[in-house]
């Protein structure tokens, strides 16, 4: 299973759900930073310098754990810090980024996903899904992916030019390293669709027009771009 992004280069790409392991690790790494809180504003005043801790004072400290869910993931980008540690975030299905109350749905459901039963309910549903999602993601149509997805040695690796190489398309200098990188991953994916719609996005940036397929022109785009930069 995997779910579609679709890119600030209107690119449709597939990611990866994040496992029920890396989302457990991701809560725990929450939890050490909840606990280091508590140590720092209330465990520490009481004993190193005798502070009276009022109710008012112990109300007021345990509400960033409270809120930390939903403020981390709306301000953050859908995620949490243990998110970022484990490099997972939330998603709409259809990859678009949620809104807040897309959030405060996952963040309300979160005291019967995780917090009831050691977070038993929570690891039922995501086994059991078949998407990546607990029941506070099914209720926000949201899900948590892997925010890279799976790298190959031919995505990283170049094909070498021979020296007699000839650039075909020179307007390749208009584009990034970063566009690079998803051209190869449409490559790479084999999806005609993704193809298609890669190399259109390319033309219109680059002003290439050409009667190549998708996927050749999509290879001859990388061939050129790493001839120019091999020259520079």
């Amino acid at each position: 299973m995997s779910v579609a992004i679709h890119t600030s280069q209107n690119v449709l790409l597939e990611y990866e759900p994040a496992s029920v392991g890396e989302r457990i690790m991701a809560t725990l790494i929450d939890y050490l930073i909840f606990i280091g809180w508590v140590l720092v504003v209330i465990f520490l005043p009481v004993s190193i310098f005798n502070v009276n801790m009022s109710t008012f004072y112990v109300v007021l400290v345990t509400l960033p754990i409270l809120f930390y869910d939903l403020i981390c993931e709306w301000q953050l980008n859908g995620q949490s810090l243990g998110k970022i540690a484990m490099d997972i975030r939330v998603v709409m299905l259809d990859g678009s980024q949620p809104g807040l109350g897309g959030y405060l749905i996952r963040w309300l459901l979160r005291l019967i996903d995780t917090r009831m039963f050691g977070g038993l309910v929570a690891i039922i549903a995501i086994a059991a899904n078949g998407k990546g999602q607990r029941l506070g993601d099914m209720a926000a149509r949201t899900t948590v992916v892997k925010t890279k997805p799976k790298v190959a040695l031919e995505d990283i690796t170049y094909q070498v030019l021979p020296e007699t190489y000839a650039v075909r398309f020179p307007e390749v200098r208009f584009l990034t390293d970063r566009d690079i990188q998803i051209v190869r991953e449409a490559v790479r994916r084999g999806n005609n669709e993704v193809a298609e719609r890669t190399a259109q996005r390319i033309k219109d940036v680059t002003g290439i027009q050409t009667d190549l397929s998708a996927r050749d022109f999509l290879k001859n785009v990388i061939d050129d771009y790493q001839a120019l930069a091999a020259r520079e």
